[in-house]
């Protein structure tokens, strides 16, 4: 509440706080006397809105905080620390005084240097990571359908990103806040390229793709791209790599059918060329055909559970999420409901299934829904959360070390401050003076790690896979982050010793009777605090190092040296004969054994109706001895067994124990993969880690089916003979299957393969660690200096008086030491936490060793023993004469 006959109290408190004092008086008395008058001839509104304009006419540079131009006695002119020749004398002493001490401000400079070029290079990853699929004109309305499965008592049991063929075109016409849907998946086709042919990762997907999705077309119309059953729209680098220009529009590529009587390769028109696509973009393709879906499958009920697509929808502008997820629950219910009938009547299936709408942006972090089935795979945000702890780490040890040197060193200007005190300085100017000198050192670092980025960017972008750029810095957030964190850090070197400093008076500077704190704990505090973190990463170095060492070295249960896999999709027995034959006929060549193409996932009936599920592979009799695969119990498939190849199966020990058979040699399974057939077990395999050791061992069956096809070939080599070995392979498979594409694999090299990502990891905190501890190593390093410095004299006596080199090393590097130890209390419960929660997510883990704490202890007090042991042995031999002659 205000009163009308005073002016704007806010208004006052600007005046007051602006003006000059020895002005003030007279300027405020003015101004409320207009303001009456004013409001007298205008009223209260105009007269509060006159003087709130006459208040800001005021602040002027003639009015804003000016001294008396008219002095006392003893008064002398104190110019401003804003005018240009303060200014210009701050920046020359600051440099002055950089160039006197060229290993502080080294050491200062590249510290912070180091640690702004690590946190910029993480912040490049993270925003690539983040900004995955926004490049799109839709990308706000865009949606993926996924759904989940309930158990009887309500427990989520599966999730699902993958949809049917129904799902889209049914919720799209019951749903009017679905404005369009798209359908995409991936498939593999043989291809003709020139007089080869190979094996093309081909996507498919509905006429709307181009409409929905925010893909320009270097030449074509995206209207039609997609319309015509034999049209295909290829990448710049297709058209590249198949014809030798992206001028394709209107040529032919031929693409492999297979029919009835054969296969043949048919013609495909080129639609459309597509432009670059952007590298954080889950959808990338080189081929994409038009979806053909027959009425037969759209009238077929089933195709609501045989999920192989991803479905996205286009929703309009403010659509309720909810209310459509509500609508497609409705609709699916409504529409489906005989075919969950016939589900649960005829596989037992009675979990209740719910769809709902994952965000497109949302899909490349997402931890249990991530692109996948033709979309660029996902990456966990466990890793960008790291990478940027780990950006923060190195940063806050890179800042603290330059606070931490910047306030040491300001110890050893007191006489200066003295001297400018006694002149006349007062405390702003010397507080102008340390700031100017701290975001001199700043701006430096910065430039500094702008190049240190440009070099390190190439190394970086191997490492992580991504092709980043310094351009994508100059973000308009990122640069706002920039400039905070260089005045953040800036102010905080500089204003701490400026503050204290300028607080004592000449007499107490002059003399060097001056200290920042008592124990100065505010500097051990942020050494403890470096040793912390650095010893942190030291110990998650360890762990992740020990754990991939684990991963790649533990025995999984078969023999995958000199053993190769060829890919053959379709490979009869006849043809799987015939590839073994001949190339047995070379002494390199020790065995062959194919097997289906990868593994299905199925439900099987035992005793009394129980229910497993596994996992179902179709093997030749040759594959178990082929791999060293032991058989526990029961024998292996054999010829001289005519029901093998009809009703028998082998099973894995984890299979036994879920069924709960003490005997399992006998045992009938019933399956619905094969509608309904009653097999018996013949034998079990030992369990084995087929799929390396990211999954646990499940339930596992094998057959010998004779109608089941072969998807690969295993074949074992003589140790030594790769390349000759390889040469003949080639040979003999591109006679045999001449329009068939070739492509082999080991299979040892494969499984090392599934840890690319923990060895990504390993050598990103590798670096990490090395960093932090080098970082920290430079901090110590300083201050190890700076307080042999500052106890020249002390150390002068000491020697005088008879000390020894080893007691004088001693006493100067106790207090560090000490320090370093403290930090393991902070870290070593903290990382011992950390490393646990990551560990969590492998099912086959090591133990954290105690031996992991103890040689990151060692490893940390060693190398600050050392760091601090240089200076204080210099220290330590330097004549006791100069020392004291020092003071």
């Amino acid at each position: 509440m205000f009163q009308a006959n005073q002016p704007p109290q806010w208004a006052d408190r600007l005046l007051e706080w602006c003006c000059a004092p020895h002005l003030l008086e007279d300027v405020q008395g003015d101004l409320h006397e207009v303001y009456q008058k004013r409001l007298a001839e205008a009223g209260p509104a105009k007269a509060r809105r006159d003087y709130v304009v006459a208040v800001l006419h005021h602040l002027t540079p003639f009015f804003i905080r000016r001294k008396k131009t008219v002095l006392r006695p003893g008064e002398y002119p104190s110019p401003s620390p804003l005018n240009p020749d303060m200014l210009r004398n701050y920046i020359t002493i600051a440099l002055r005084t950089l160039a006197h001490n060229k290993a502080y401000s080294v050491i200062n400079i590249v510290g912070l240097s180091i640690g702004l070029a690590a946190a910029m290079l993480i912040i490049l990853y993270t925003k690539d990571e983040v900004s995955y699929d926004r490049f799109h004109a839709n990308a706000p309305r865009l949606y993926r359908i996924t759904s989940r499965e309930l158990s009887p008592a309500g427990k989520v049991e599966n999730r699902q990103g993958n949809t049917g063929l129904l799902q889209g075109p049914t919720f799209a016409a019951g749903v009017p806040e679905i404005q369009s849907f798209v359908r995409y998946k991936e498939d593999r086709h043989d291809m003709k390229q020139g007089t080869d042919v190979v094996s093309q990762s081909v996507f498919v997907a509905d006429t709307s793709f181009f409409s929905v999705f925010t893909f320009p077309l270097l030449s074509g119309d995206p209207k039609t791209a997609l319309q015509q059953p034999r049209s295909v729209v290829i990448s710049e680098d297709m058209a590249a790599k198949q014809f030798g220009t992206t001028d394709a529009l209107g040529k032919t590529i031929f693409f492999k059918r297979s029919f009835d009587n054969g296969d043949t390769f048919e013609p495909y028109t080129v639609t459309g060329v597509v432009r670059q696509m952007p590298q954080n973009s889950s959808i990338r393709f080189d081929v994409l055909m038009p979806m053909v879906v027959t009425p037969q499958e759209m009238t077929n009920s089933e195709n609501w559970f045989n999920i192989f697509e991803n479905t996205f929808v286009l929703l309009t502008p403010k659509a309720d999420i909810q209310a459509v997820e509500a609508k497609m629950n409705r609709i699916y219910r409504a529409d489906a409901a005989a075919s969950i009938k016939m589900m649960a009547e005829k596989f037992g299936f009675k979990n209740k299934v719910e769809y709902a709408l994952q965000p497109f942006t949302a899909m490349h972090l997402s931890q249990d829904l991530r692109a996948d089935n033709g979309l660029v795979g996902g990456s966990n945000p466990l890793f960008s959360y790291i990478l940027t702890g780990i950006a923060l780490f190195i940063l806050l040890i890179a800042c603290i070390n330059f606070v931490n040197l910047t306030v040491a060193r300001s110890l050893k200007r007191a006489k200066e401050i003295g001297v400018r005190k006694v002149v006349g300085s007062g405390r702003a100017q010397l507080m102008f003076q340390f700031l100017g000198e701290s975001f001199l050192l700043c701006f430096g670092a910065f430039v500094l790690a702008l190049i240190l980025v440009q070099l390190v960017l190439p190394t970086f972008n191997q490492l992580a896979n991504k092709s980043l750029a310094l351009a994508y810095l100059l973000d308009g957030r990122l640069v706002l982050g920039y400039i905070g964190l260089f005045l953040l850090t800036g102010f905080l070197a500089g204003f701490y010793p400026a503050l204290v400093l300028s607080r004592y008076s000449p007499v107490q500077t002059l003399y060097k009777r001056i200290s920042l704190s008592g124990k100065n704990y505010l500097q051990q505090s942020l050494v403890v605090l470096q040793f912390a973190l650095a010893s942190f990463l030291v110990i998650a170095t360890l762990t992740i190092y020990s754990q991939f060492n684990y991963l790649t070295n533990k025995d999984l249960g078969y023999d995958d040296k000199d053993l190769v896999s060829i890919d053959k999709s379709g490979l009869t027995r006849s043809e799987a004969k015939l590839l073994h034959d001949e190339l047995l006929k070379n002494p390199n060549i020790v065995g062959v054994a194919p097997k289906n193409g990868g593994q299905w996932g199925t439900v099987a009936k035992i005793n009394e109706g129980k229910e497993i599920n596994f996992t179902y592979e179709t093997i030749d009799p040759a594959y178990l001895p082929l791999l060293k695969i032991p058989v526990r119990q029961g024998r292996n498939f054999s010829a001289d067994f005519p029901a093998d190849s009809t009703h028998s199966v082998l099973v894995n020990e984890r299979f036994v124990k879920e069924a709960g058979w003490k005997d399992p040699i006998g045992q009938p399974v019933d399956f619905w993969y094969n509608k309904g057939e009653v097999y018996t077990v013949v034998g079990v395999v030992k369990d084995h880690h087929f799929n390396g050791l990211s999954q646990e061992i499940g339930p596992q069956l094998f057959t010998t089916k004779p109608g089941n096809q072969f998807g690969k070939a295993f074949i074992k080599i003589r140790p030594n003979t790769a390349s000759a070995s390889l040469q003949y392979i080639e040979r003999t498979f591109k006679r045999l299957f001449p329009i068939n594409p070739y492509a082999f694999s080991f299979v040892d090299e494969d499984n090392l393969k599934r840890y690319e990502s923990e060895a990504k990891w390993k050598q990103i905190m590798l670096f990490g660690a090395i960093l932090t501890i080098f970082i920290s190593c430079i901090g110590l390093f300083g201050l190890a200096t700076l307080s042999a410095e500052r106890r020249t004299k002390e150390i002068g006596i000491r020697k005088v008086l008879g000390a020894s080199v080893t007691s004088i090393i001693q006493l100067l590097s106790s207090d560090f030491l000490k320090l370093v130890l403290l930090s393991f209390v902070v870290a070593f419960p903290a990382a011992w936490y950390a490393m646990r929660q990551w560990l969590q997510n492998y099912p086959y883990r090591i133990d954290i060793s105690a031996w992991t704490f103890v040689i990151a202890a060692l490893l940390a007090l060693l190398i600050a023993f050392v760091t601090v042991s240089f200076q204080s042995i210099r220290t330590a031999l330097t004549n006791p004469v100069r020392s004291l002659r020092s003071e």
